[in-house]
C-alpha cells in the first residue's frame, strides 16, 4: 500500500531522468572572500537541444546561500550569490555563445557579464557545467564560526524562455525534458587559497 502511495504522489521517489548531479563541490577561504567553485553533470534533453538549434537561448543558473545555524529559530541565511549563465547558437557564425552575469541576463541588454564563443555544443555545455570561484561574501559578513550550511543549486531558468515555450512546459503534466535541476548541501570548514 505504501509502494502504491509513493508511485501516486508526483515527484516522490523518482531518479533523475537526466542523469544530473554535482559531481564536485570545493569551498574555500581567501583573503577577500570564500569562494565555491563546483563541477556539474546533466545531459541535455533532444527537445532542448533542437530549441537551442533554432537560435532560441536557453538560460541556466546557479546559486548558493550560506545559513548561521540558530537552535531557537530557523537558521539565518548570512549570504548568498547567483550566476546566470545564457547559452545561445549563432546561425550566421555557426558559433555557440555563452553569457556569464551575476545578475539575471535580460534582451535588453546583457549589463555585466562575462561573453565566451565556442566552436561546438558539447565544449559550451562544459561552459555551463563549471562553476569557478563563485564569491559568496566577505569573512565579515559570514562570522567566524567555522561549520556553516551551504546549500548549491543549479538549475535551467525556464522563467526567461519566450512566452509559447513557458506555456508549453508549464501545461498540463509539465514537460520533464525542461526539467534540469540539482541541488548539493556542505558544509564550511574551509581550505585556504593558494
Amino acid at each position: 500500500m505504501v509502494a502504491c502511495c509513493l508511485a501516486w504522489f508526483p515527484g516522490a521517489a523518482k531518479a533523475d531522468p537526466h542523469g544530473a548531479s554535482v559531481t564536485q563541490m570545493r569551498l574555500e577561504q581567501a583573503d577577500d572572500g570564500i569562494y565555491l567553485t563546483a563541477q556539474v553533470q546533466f545531459e541535455l534533453p533532444t527537445l532542448v537541444e533542437e530549441v537551442l538549434e533554432k537560435g532560441i537561448a536557453i538560460y541556466f543558473v546557479a546559486e548558493a546561500e550560506v545559513y548561521r545555524e540558530r537552535w531557537y529559530w530557523t537558521d539565518l541565511k548570512v549570504a548568498q550569490a547567483a550566476r546566470h549563465m545564457r547559452l545561445a547558437y549563432q546561425p550566421l557564425s555557426r558559433r555557440w555563445r555563452l553569457n556569464v552575469s551575476p545578475v539575471p541576463i535580460t534582451n535588453a541588454g546583457f549589463g555585466v557579464s562575462l561573453n565566451q564563443n565556442f566552436d561546438t555544443l558539447a565544449d559550451a555545455l562544459d561552459g555551463v557545467r563549471r562553476v569557478g570561484r563563485m564569491r559568496l561574501g566577505d569573512l565579515s559578513e559570514i562570522g567566524d564560526a567555522q561549520d556553516h550550511p551551504v546549500t548549491f543549486r543549479f538549475r535551467l531558468d525556464t522563467s526567461q524562455l519566450p512566452r509559447p515555450f513557458q506555456f508549453q512546459i508549464g501545461g498540463l503534466g509539465g514537460q520533464p525534458d525542461w526539467n534540469i535541476a540539482i541541488e548539493k548541501s556542505a558544509r564550511l570548514p574551509l581550505e585556504k587559497a593558494k
